[in-house]
């Protein structure tokens, strides 16, 4: 099994959108995010195995708001309940370091054994 795949996942505690940085169109809104992907129900047609780049906002452990840009390679794709609405998985294939390591903190502050809120802030 791919290791991306156990990776710890947190599901946002409200509504995220997610933005297509080329078009600034808004692709649909966060289910949840990993260190390493997301899932996210769009609102559009997506293309399978596409590239993407794209920009979500969310509240850091200190609770002021950082805006994350990350490309994000389209690994699959399924019907939602609702009509012209998906699930879709991307893995993340270029972020930041700061960025990478305020989201890995955003995923562990979900009470994950793994997360010490005094070694993660310096």
């Amino acid at each position: 099994m791919n290791d991306n795949r156990r990776k710890h996942r947190r599901n946002p505690d409200h509504m995220v959108g997610v933005l297509d940085v080329m078009t600034e169109a808004l692709v649909g809104r966060i289910g949840n995010l990993s260190e390493t992907g997301m899932l996210i129900q769009a609102d559009q047609p997506l293309v399978d195995d596409g590239i993407y780049q794209f920009r979500f906002a969310l509240h850091d452990i200190d609770g002021s708001r950082h805006a994350f840009e990350v490309g994000a390679h389209h690994l699959w794709s399924e019907a939602a309940s609702s009509p012209d609405q998906s699930w879709v998985g991307f893995r993340f294939i270029d972020i930041s370091p700061d960025d990478a390591q305020r989201l890995r903190e955003w995923v562990l502050a979900d009470g994950h054994p793994d997360y010490d809120v005094y070694s993660s802030v310096t």
